[in-house]
């Protein structure tokens, strides 16, 4: 394990089952504060909804933690802090959970938050009726009958959750599962109110419906142009917010991102244009911040149509993926190439070298040409495909590069297709796609954070692909203490057996920000909060 890893690792692994420091604003003795408190994010993609048990990809969950909070929240270094749980327990067999609610939590409108909220919002997640995209990450901790009701086998009542009083929430597992609490900082897992959410429908997540209970509350929303944020001064740690006002516009092209930045509007990008990094990092060494993430860039295979569902043919496209001229030419940002799935930073994990990743470069792209010809194809009689990703100017030249090596290496003729983030992903859930890009942020500091999106059943695993003995792995991986060795063998399994997906690099996180911008806490898992943050005068 390098340094880096060993640091990151020790930062991250912490589980407090105590209270601990809570995060806000820290602002150091003798700096003096603007007089306006208003920041301006670069968002990204406009999110398609707000609702924590509904929110898909990570522009809205930028936006979402912003107006929510869970049982637990991460801090910048990855540990767990304190959100509206300040303690918990468990049981012999850790597999009953008792958090402790703190009494000071209240929604926007005053009212208490309950036990019964979070009752009500893991329920929710998995009520087949709320079609949450994301009702698989309540069965990755395995909690009772979780599986059962998503299946519409059992009633979203027998949930293993229960409210035992207005403020002790308990949480009833299947099996032991290591690192559930670090699960429950995510949104999908945060409380929900029934009374507002019952009123409005779908509509409870507007602007003058909405109820939330985080450190800001949602003031307007104009769809395409801005989503303004005011402080919620019902939050219980209201008194350590500084920003008054947090302002989000969707730029989902970097270059757009940028340009408002240059020109004062927007005080932190969602994102830096990997073509503009030298001058920036020679104009502005201050403003630029490079963070390693728990991440994996790669492209995605649709395994339910020919040719596709080969291997073969899934490895040659892969092998022909010059790595290497990706991250140092093409992205060029300290991304690294990534062979495995899994990006070595994560925590309590090494993964194994994958056989090909040995190779050189001149030996893939041999084997390349041999795997495709066993297949049928070749430069007379050349594979021919669509290549989807959302749009944006990186995921573009990524694709353009990438299309002219297969197209020099083995003759494929690639035909580019971007479409706007909302349609690409209902392209991508409706499988009318033969390869995509894709990309994946770990929801938590582990492993099976990123391995359990290939098993059969996981619902963002919309390649298709499926193994069985993948996911009996990754099954029996839950209750092992220390499951690395399963681990590895999925991933030799899923990438150097089978291809499930190509992987191309690890992400790093890239923007710009204003040196006036007090408090920002990059880490790998990329949670930002603007409560965490100040003006300085300037």
């Amino acid at each position: 394990m390098n340094l880096k890893k060993t640091l990151l690792a020790s930062a991250l692994l912490s589980v407090a089952f105590g209270a601990v420091q809570t995060q806000a604003a820290d602002v150091p003795a003798g700096v003096k504060l603007a007089d306006v408190q208003e920041l301006v994010r670069g968002g990204g993609a406009e999110p398609a909804t707000l609702d924590p048990q509904k929110v898909e990809g990570t522009p809205g969950s930028h936006r979402t933690r912003e107006l929510f909070e869970g049982l637990y929240n991460l801090d910048g270094d990855g540990n767990l802090t304190p959100g509206v749980a300040t303690s918990y327990t468990t049981n012999a067999d850790n597999t009953v959970y008792t958090f402790n609610l703190r009494k000071d939590a209240k929604w926007s409108n005053g009212e208490p938050v309950t036990a019964h909220d979070f009752v009500f919002g893991f329920q929710r997640a998995v009520d087949p009726v709320t079609a949450s995209a994301y009702a698989w990450y309540v069965e990755i901790p395995s909690i009772v009958n979780a599986s059962k009701i998503i299946n519409s086998k059992a009633d979203v009542k027998s949930l293993g959750v229960k409210a035992v009083d207005d403020y002790t929430f308990e949480v009833t597992l299947e099996r032991p599962v290591p690192y559930f609490v670090k699960m429950t900082s995510h949104q999908t897992l945060f409380p929900a109110p029934r009374k507002t959410i019952e009123k409005y429908g779908d509509e409870w997540v507007k602007p003058g419906n909405m109820v939330s209970n985080g450190a800001y509350k949602l003031d307007s929303w104009i769809v395409n142009e801005k989503m303004e944020m005011v402080r919620n001064d019902q939050y219980w740690n209201n008194d350590k917010t500084v920003i008054n006002k947090v302002t989000f516009l969707p730029l989902e092209n970097d270059s757009a991102d940028l340009k408002r930045y240059e020109a004062g509007e927007v005080d932190i990008t969602w994102n830096l244009p990997s073509d503009h990094f030298k001058r920036l990092k020679k104009e502005s060494p201050n403003e630029v911040i490079i963070t390693p993430q728990l991440g994996t860039y790669y492209y995605q295979f649709n395994t339910q149509v020919e040719p596709y569902n080969n291997p073969a043919v899934r490895k040659a496209l892969s092998f022909a993926i010059n790595r290497d001229v990706i991250t140092k030419y093409v992205t060029g940002v300290g991304e690294q190439p990534a062979y495995s799935f899994t990006p070595s930073i994560v925590n309590g994990f090494d993964p194994e070298t994958p056989a090909y990743a040995t190779m050189t470069q001149k030996e893939r792209e041999a084997e390349a040409k041999k795997l495709l010809q066993s297949a049928g194809y070749d430069k007379n009689n050349p594979l021919t495909f669509n290549l989807l990703y959302n749009t944006n100017d990186g995921h573009k030249r990524i694709a353009i590069a990438i299309a002219s090596m297969w197209k020099k290496t083995l003759g494929v003729e690639v035909t580019l297709e971007n479409q706007e983030w909302k349609t690409y992903l209902e392209t991508k859930k409706a499988g009318d796609f033969q390869v995509a890009r894709a990309g994946w942020i770990g929801d938590y500091n582990e492993a099976s954070t990123m391995l359990d999106l290939l098993t059969s059943t996981h619902g963002n695993n919309d390649g298709k692909y499926s193994n069985t003995e993948y996911d009996r792995l990754l099954n029996e991986a839950k209750t092992m203490q220390n499951p690395a060795s399963n681990y590895n063998k999925a991933e030799e399994i899923a990438i150097n057996q089978d291809m499930a997906v190509a992987p191309i690099y690890t992400y790093v996180t890239k923007r710009m920000k204003k040196p006036y911008v007090g408090g920002y806490q990059p880490n790998p898992e990329d949670n930002i909060y603007t409560r965490d943050m100040y003006i300085i005068a300037h």
